[in-house]
């Protein structure tokens, strides 16, 4: 081979090999950082209050407990079903700004059929969503749905998605506009005491 030819090889050579780096190289710099930034994310974090949870089950045992015995009973669709779930509670929870001796006969007398399923339906959706832990140790409080205790004003497309799915979206709109959430809202103790279900 001359002289000419080995310095052909050995530039085509450096070529290779550098290509070879530069591949290697942005696929270690995408292993290093395997998840892109999330915007949505990022938002909702840097927004002040409690942090948004999802994952039921990484609640205390009793709030597990009382939260399934609320889905089963409102799944049903005959709201006299709720009235075991609160007889097992250690009160009556709070469904009215002034005390309510029968919590059925009031959301009975609440809702717009007088059967009450609407009100099961706004337990359900509202247990389907994120919620928040307001609080610690025993003045702590579990709290549906999360928009309850954050500022609407801040929150992200996907948020605001998730408002639109649990109430009307002139509601949503307005409660965004106010930064205030007024729909029903449930709050249960981490010692599994229902404690309110109540607009």
């Amino acid at each position: 081979m001359n002289v000419r030819k080995k310095v052909v090889v050995a530039a085509l050579a450096a070529l290779v090999t550098g290509a070879a780096l530069l591949v290697y190289g942005s696929g270690h710099r995408a292993a290093a950082s395997d998840k892109l930034p999330d915007p949505e994310a990022e938002a909702a974090q840097a927004r002040s209050g409690p942090e948004v949870l999802y994952d039921t089950t990484a609640t205390p045992k009793l709030v597990q407990r009382i939260l399934k015995m609320i889905v089963l009973a409102a799944e049903t669709g005959d709201i006299e079903e709720m009235r075991a779930v609160l007889e097992s509670n250690e009160l009556k929870p709070m469904v009215a700004a002034k005390h309510i001796d029968d919590p059925i006969a009031y959301w009975k007398a609440q809702s717009v059929d007088g059967t009450g399923r609407d009100v099961l339906a706004n337990m359900l959706d509202m247990l389907s969503t994120g919620f928040v832990l307001k609080g610690k140790g025993d003045t702590g409080m579990y709290v549906w749905p999360y928009f309850a205790e954050i500022d609407l004003t801040t929150l992200t497309p996907k948020e605001q998605v998730e408002l639109y799915r649990l109430v009307p979206p002139k509601q949503a709109k307005a409660m965004m506009a106010s930064g205030k959430y007024t729909g029903y809202r449930l709050g249960v103790a981490p010692n599994g005491i229902w404690h309110y279900f109540m607009k």
